[in-house]
């Protein structure tokens, strides 16, 4: 058994190796004209350690992206990793797709050939049936303006192109595991019902809408009601990886969910030099 596990780690190391080698090459070549180079240079190296066969409950994901290297590239690279990957070039064909089947996460880009990113955003945000999904948004812009303007529009991650590929794994996978049905006690918040295994936020008979960083949000400071919680420990975790420089993406979520929160948004305070608290 201890030779499997350190054989699979090597594997692991091996294949990490090589993104990086293949991710600095990518960078040096935009827009990802080696994707399908890459495909060749990777596909022994991850089957050695991954059976997609094998893979239970295999999630299913969405990529939006009019270029069609990035495109394969990412369906390619998170296939490998256990996940069944649609890929669609516009609006039209993720309606088509998101149609057929409810995804477990959406990527998105923002410059599409038919109808714009955030456009699409906003649609999902009020869908009935694809309003909880988590959507990263893929982009080349890189502003503080349209960071704040995708995640204010819904988004729940912002990835800025050229990418790591094996950052994007990773928050494609921090994503996913934060936004599985969690089990908890239902908690009452001066009239709101907080409810962790259905994710809802409820105000008498009316559903309130948030995505699921903005209810992972209200859940941990109202678990904690009473007491302030860090900046550091909400980023710990409702993203549970580092957003060094970032940390105003906290801000624009807790800014959201207080507008939805409507007149209860008030409970939630912010505690100087600390972080915030629910009151």
């Amino acid at each position: 058994m201890r030779s499997m596990v350190e054989g699979f780690i090597f594997t692991e190391y091996r294949i990490f190796e090589r993104f990086i080698i293949i991710t600095e090459s990518l960078r040096q070549h935009p827009p990802f004209t080696l994707a399908r180079q890459t495909k060749i240079l990777l596909a022994h190296d991850i089957k050695l350690c991954y059976n997609i066969n094998e893979v239970k409950d295999m999630k299913q994901l969405i990529c939006v992206e009019d270029d069609a290297d990035i495109r394969e590239l990412i369906a390619y690279t998170l296939s490998n990793y256990g996940f069944a990957v649609t890929g669609c070039e516009s609006a039209s064909e993720f309606y088509k797709a998101s149609s057929a089947s409810v995804p477990d996460l959406i990527l998105l880009d923002i410059m599409l050939p038919d109808t714009d990113g955030m456009t699409i955003l906003r649609g999902i945000r009020s869908d009935a049936r694809l309003k909880r999904v988590p959507v990263i948004l893929l982009t080349a812009k890189t502003s503080q303006v349209d960071k704040i303007r995708g995640l204010d529009g819904g988004a729940d991650d912002y990835i800025t192109k050229p990418f790591d590929i094996m950052e994007l794994i990773s928050r494609v996978k921090a994503l996913l595991r934060r936004a599985a049905p969690q089990s908890g006690e239902t908690m009452e918040f001066h009239g709101l019902t907080v409810d962790p295994e259905s994710r809802e936020v409820s105000l008498g008979n009316d559903t309130i809408p948030l995505t699921y960083k903005e209810f992972e949000l209200l859940y941990i400071l109202v678990q904690n009601s009473g007491r302030a919680v860090t900046r550091a420990s909400l980023m710990d975790h409702v993203w549970g990886i580092g957003f060094e420089g970032e940390s105003r993406t906290l801000d624009v979520h807790i800014r959201t969910l207080r507008q939805k929160l409507g007149e209860h948004g008030k409970y939630i305070e912010t505690v100087r030099g600390v972080g915030y608290k629910a009151v």
